[in-house]
């Protein structure tokens, strides 16, 4: 049956000549008058709709979830594989048929897993990094010890932390590692640290397992990098068993075209989700990059709707924000939000300011 329905945009001239193209595109990627009849009627994705406003188009395509393999990568084949070379085209919505979401675990966690785990039946969730790059790992310890002390939840790398020099990735994972369980103990808190994976592929896996061998209580990874099934080994290995913060670095090109690409909220939302991550980490509007309220609302949304028994996500906007700007985000996204705010804890004395943002946090969730 095909019931994997994908909706793309299209500007520009020959709507059916573009929509017949992207379902043979995405399928069999071989002349269809050429492919025998039997592979044209069950392989090749059916056109449903061509919604047009002058010249702009809205496609419908539905697809047998059997193209895709039910492994994520040949499902973001489908979706989006050979059309991405197609201009002005413009994936924007997907509904999944029941059989392909149950091939997939998607959020180990998820908001509910996170809240017990924290044992925050309510508030915001409290996340930040641990930065610059050319720290030393004691320098970077000392940070997470004050974010620890301060009420923090998860105390993550910076996303550009790798293996640098400055703080080669051993010595800092398990150097702050290490503070943050100390920290933990002292001060009467259960924060975990988060180590970013942003490694060689040949490494990922095996930096998993290390992370959690050396105290990392949660895992950053950045798919647009190692790639979404990476994470999507990583959430569902019961090994490792950690949450997930996904971060969007290199993905952004896929988003920022208003009529080329992927709509924020089925790529930072739903494919995030499929491929396991707890929280998707995204720009909010008003900081250091363009994102419009629609977009981050539509990764919102998608975060929380109905995929099945999937569990929802968690979002962490995030990008330029301060203090200040917590009202403002607690009333747009609600309380199931993971704060992530960054560079402005460090202007002044980073606990105080810490400890400044949990107690806000604390005070407006509680109206």
């Amino acid at each position: 049956m095909k019931d994997l329905i994908v909706t793309y945009t299209y500007s520009g001239e020959n709507p059916r000549e573009v929509a017949d193209a992207i379902r043979v595109e995405q399928t069999i990627e071989f002349p269809f008058e050429l492919a025998p009849e039997w592979i044209q009627k069950e392989v090749v994705g059916d056109l449903i709709s061509i919604n047009s406003i002058k010249d702009s188009h809205e496609i419908t395509i539905a697809y047998d979830p059997n193209v895709t393999g039910f492994e994520i990568p040949q499902l973001l084949n489908v979706l989006w594989g050979n059309v991405s070379l197609f201009p002005n085209v413009r994936l924007v919505d997907i509904t999944f048929p029941s059989v392909l979401l149950d091939a997939f675990r998607g959020p180990r966690f998820g908001i509910s897993g996170l809240r017990r785990l924290f044992a925050a039946p309510q508030r915001p969730l409290l996340t930040t990094a641990v930065k610059p790059m050319g720290q030393s790992p004691d320098d970077l310890a000392h940070i997470a010890t004050q974010l620890v002390r301060a009420g923090f939840d998860i105390v993550k790398d910076d996303h550009s932390l790798s293996n640098q020099s400055w703080a080669p990735w051993d010595q800092r994972v398990s150097t702050i590692a290490r503070a943050v369980a100390d920290a933990n103990a002292r001060y009467g808190k259960q924060c975990r640290y988060c180590p970013s994976l942003n490694l060689p592929s040949s490494q990922v896996v095996e930096a998993a397992y290390r992370a959690k061998a050396l105290g990392a209580g949660a895992l950053l990874m950045l798919p647009g990098i190692t790639g979404f099934d990476s994470m999507r080994n990583i959430a569902e290995d019961d090994e490792i068993a950690l949450p997930i913060q996904a971060h969007p670095s290199m993905l952004g090109s896929m988003l920022m075209n208003e009529n080329q690409g992927v709509d924020h909220g089925v790529l930072l939302g739903t494919v995030m989700r499929l491929s396991g991550a707890d929280i998707s980490i995204f720009p909010n509007i008003g900081g250091r990059f363009s994102f419009s309220s629609s977009a981050c609302l539509s990764i919102a949304e998608k975060s929380r709707e109905n995929l099945g028994s999937m569990a929802q996500m968690l979002i962490a906007p995030s990008g330029g924000m301060s203090l200040e700007r917590i009202p403002e985000m607690i009333t747009m996204y609600g309380n199931d939000v993971a704060l992530l705010i960054g560079g402005a804890l460090y202007r002044g004395d980073i606990y105080e300011n810490a400890r400044a943002m949990v107690a806000m946090v604390e005070d407006f969730a509680s109206m």
